[in-house]
């Protein structure tokens, strides 16, 4: 992933309908990973073989503020979170004073910036764009996300400002993690317990804890950044600025970690929004632990903790992968085994498999299990290859991409599950044609 664009503007500019142009299609998922929810606030997309995420500021909506204040607020945002942003004005209307005051802002960070003057649905608009120079931005691009004309060399001005890679603060090999979970779940108890110092706020209040704070220490002679992450709330009318914020907030911990650690509160019952965060985790692709927390306060028995580990894996069947972890934060109980899990999951998201071995691996599920005939005619696999870690990418070179059914990709995926060792890390695949 090569970074994050940021898309911010006054109302009705259209930075929504530019945030739906450049994601596209990729909103969606077409396996049956059943239970995986997304934010339209943040999405991938891709151009010119380089992936990066998008932020649209536009759905977030500070209900009873004027809107200076909105468009400020969003622009923060742009700037803490963006590696490029672009600001989106109106090609048919003037610059606005709501224009300079988004510019002045973002002028004063280090960030690219490219102004998208929006409605430009033909060539006679085209004039009108010269007038927001006097923004003091030189890269202004004609665009109409409506009818997609100019989003191409909108696109190639991204990928020419975009960092050709984020440079890790913390070193080389420092595994990163981060903790996610609805409010008052332990997630800053839990922090507080793994780093051994009370470094952020303990509170029974749901949402004390509003950005992500990052503590480094060690285990084991090995070097750990925790990143506790705000609670994400269910969506509703009293929240909803709030939750989109921590969404922000929650998805960007999870680009800056190797693992995202699920906290659950082991007294209640799942529901789905324990599942919408897990989506957002899973999505990204990031290596994953499910923590069941206040184990100390659970009524239980000898197989409480079977019981509740098969109901997690076939409520969320999208996290099959991940370990589940039993501990109490409060009082410091098996806080231990949760490091422990991690430094095995770490491993294994970085795990790389040699070439031969992968395809002996693959040969015999082959041919225990032949491909059923899809789309008319019958998958042929005639060789693989790891490609990349974290999460560990395998290429499948196959006779015809579409006629590989998800179902048979999933027993392909379990087949290199029983032979390696990735608990706790997702598994990538590509196919790609024989030429």
């Amino acid at each position: 992933m090569r970074g994050v664009v940021a898309i911010v503007g006054r109302p009705n500019v259209g930075k929504s309908s530019l945030f739906n142009r450049i994601v596209g299609e990729r909103l969606s998922i077409t396996d049956d990973a059943s239970g995986i929810t997304r934010d339209r606030i943040y999405g991938k997309a891709s151009w010119l073989n380089q992936e990066f995420r998008v932020i649209d500021t536009g759905g977030i909506i500070l209900k009873d503020e004027p809107f200076s204040k909105e468009i400020r607020a969003q622009a923060t945002l742009a700037i803490d979170e963006a590696d490029v942003i672009i600001m989106v004005v109106d090609a048919r209307a003037s610059v606005t004073d709501e224009d300079r005051d988004v510019m002045k802002i973002l002028h004063r960070s280090d960030k690219k910036v490219i102004v998208a003057a929006n409605k430009v649905d033909d060539v006679s608009f085209l004039s009108e764009i010269y007038e927001f120079y006097s923004l003091g931005c030189s890269d202004i691009i004609g665009v109409s996300a409506l009818h997609g004309v100019g989003i191409g060399d909108l696109l190639d001005k991204v990928i020419e400002y975009m960092p050709n890679e984020r440079k890790d603060p913390y070193g080389e090999g420092t595994i990163k993690f981060c903790l996610i979970g609805q409010p008052n779940v332990g997630k800053s108890t839990l922090s507080n317990s793994l780093v051994g110092k009370e470094r952020t706020i303990v509170s029974s209040i749901p949402g004390t804890t509003r950005d992500a704070i990052d503590t480094m220490f060690t285990y084991h002679e090995k070097k750990f950044v925790v990143i506790d992450t705000a609670g994400i709330r269910k969506q509703g009318k009293i929240y909803e600025n709030a939750e989109k914020y921590s969404v922000l907030r929650a998805m960007s911990a999870i680009e800056r970690s190797d693992i995202a650690v699920l906290v659950l509160d082991g007294t209640l019952e799942l529901n789905e929004q324990d599942k919408r965060i897990a989506g957002y985790a899973r999505e990204a692709n990031r290596a994953m632990i499910i923590v069941v927390n206040k184990w100390d306060i659970v009524d239980k028995d000898d197989k409480t903790m079977k019981k509740m580990t098969d109901k997690i894996k076939v409520q969320m069947p999208f996290l099959d992968f991940a370990p589940v972890i039993f501990l109490s934060a409060i009082k410091n109980e098996r806080v231990h085994t949760l490091l422990e899990k991690i430094e095995e999951v770490y491993d294994n998201f970085s795990r790389r498999v040699p070439t031969s071995l992968l395809n002996d691996v693959i040969q015999d599920a082959i041919i225990f299990n032949q491909p059923p005939i899809f789309n008319g005619n019958r998958l042929r696999v005639n060789y693989v290859t790891q490609d990349d870690v974290k999460p560990p990418s395998f290429v499948l070179f196959v006779n015809d991409e579409s006629h590989m059914h998800f179902s048979y990709l999933r027993y392909l995926d379990n087949s290199i599950r029983q032979a390696f060792e990735f608990e706790g890390s997702p598994i990538k695949f590509t196919l790609r044609k024989n030429e």
